[in-house]
């Protein structure tokens, strides 16, 4: 089987599937996990995270520029989710303490603009 269509190995294709099949109704758990060592890597969190449910998607946020690791990541969790909190807060991946909790919706402020210049 060609490897990008392996979903196991393609993190694109799997987001992918992930989201097709979360049309199912199933409440999904988007969790925040800070305080990430610079090595973790997708798969890493995919795999720690799967050891207490269903793992959808796992994503370290990295730099736009650099591609460097921003320190922390998202993972979407079908079930499990409150298990995985409980279990990863302070866990250790890689030499650092993760710090795991339910992700805050984004939320917009006004402004941006600052004020007038004189």
């Amino acid at each position: 089987m060609a490897p990008w269509f392996d979903w196991s190995k393609n993190p694109l294709l799997r987001k992918v599937l992930f989201k097709l099949i979360k049309g199912d109704k199933r409440k999904v758990k988007k969790l925040y996990v800070g305080n990430l060592a610079w090595a973790v890597t997708d798969e890493d969190l995919q795999e720690t995270f799967a050891e207490h449910g269903s793992v959808g998607s796992a994503t370290v946020i990295t730099e736009r520029d650099s591609g460097r690791s921003r320190g922390f990541g998202f993972v979407e969790m079908e079930d499990g989710a409150e298990a995985a909190i409980e279990a990863l807060n302070g866990f250790e991946l890689k030499g650092r303490a993760l710090r795991v909790n339910e992700a805050q919706s984004k939320e917009r402020s006004g402004g941006g603009g600052g004020g007038r210049r004189y």
